[in-house]
């Protein structure tokens, strides 16, 4: 019986720690763009050996969605794709929340094709052809182009509004009072955007240099005709020499403290940007990596 009763005991208070050890530790919530969902995983995963004290629960959703959630102050840090325009941010502030922007790293916004599709470089108005309300580019041959496995007709292949990669492609690419074509699918994720491009040789569609893989080809994008094209790579997105490279950002809710400080801080150190770097992210600085 007293044996029992010991075990009893022990049971006890293994149980009391644990609840104990779940109380003091801290949940950081990390939501937002699914450009950075990959890397915010790996930091979130990383973190969990520097501070183990500390959790940070990553969820996607896209650029609007992390934004939004920092406008209702549900989020701790929202990860974006582009800058929160002027509007998001009085809205913010009507509700109490003062955003404030930290760039954590720099991607190329890829141009994809299927791997057969014979191009090589496209410009700013050949894609604005293409994508665009306007554009008259519907099929590959307007071009010069034969595709092979492609009926002629391309497959305008896009994101869904609520897209920080969405916007900032709009903006770059089709202009400020730029819109999309009709009929163009649209993805809810920078994943799915490539996995569609590899089943489709007549797609092409646009996302983050860090989900490029070998069943798909990258396009080198040149501003102006005439003008030397230049290939997404870290180094292009780094120079901003690549001419669709954008940064990438974290929103906190004021200035960072306590243990969201400590976690950027950790983020914009050569720890953190190594990790960004294997990604296949550009950094913010240059980082010495093992």
């Amino acid at each position: 019986m007293q044996r029992y009763i010991l075990l009893a005991g022990f049971i006890l208070c293994l149980c009391l720690s644990n609840n104990i050890f779940a109380e003091n530790k801290v949940v950081i919530q990390n939501k937002g763009s699914d450009t950075l969902v990959n890397v915010a995983q790996a930091w979130a995963e990383h973190y969990k050996d520097i501070n183990k004290n500390v959790a940070i629960a990553v969820s996607g959703g896209g650029s609007g969605t992390g934004i939004a959630a920092m406008i209702n102050g549900t989020v701790d840090i929202a990860n974006t794709s582009r800058a929160m325009k002027s509007k998001e941010i009085k809205r913010a502030k009507a509700k109490n929340q003062d955003p404030k922007e930290h760039i954590v790293g720099y991607d190329a916004l890829a141009v994809f094709i299927h791997k057969d599709n014979p191009i090589q470089s496209l410009t700013f108005k050949q894609l604005k052809g293409i994508f665009g309300r306007k554009g008259k580019t519907t099929k590959w041959s307007d071009i010069g182009v034969k595709v092979p496995g492609c009926n002629d007709k391309i497959v305008v292949v896009s994101r869904q509004n609520n897209s920080g990669t969405y916007a900032y492609f709009k903006k770059a690419v089709l202009g400020k009072k730029g819109k999309y074509r009709q009929g163009t699918l649209d993805m809810h994720g920078s994943k799915d955007v490539v996995d569609l491009i590899v089943k489709t040789p007549c797609a092409i569609g646009y996302s983050g240099l860090a989900y490029a893989t070998d069943h798909v080809k990258m396009v080198c994008v040149s501003k102006k005709s005439g003008e030397k094209c230049v290939s997404p790579s870290v180094k292009t997105a780094s120079d901003r020499s690549y001419p669709i490279a954008r940064p990438l950002f974290m929103y906190t809710n004021g200035e960072p403290k306590g243990n969201i400080k400590k976690y950027l801080d950790w983020i914009h150190s050569d720890a953190g940007q190594c990790i960004l770097l294997k990604k296949g992210y550009a950094p913010i600085k240059d980082v010495h990596c093992s």
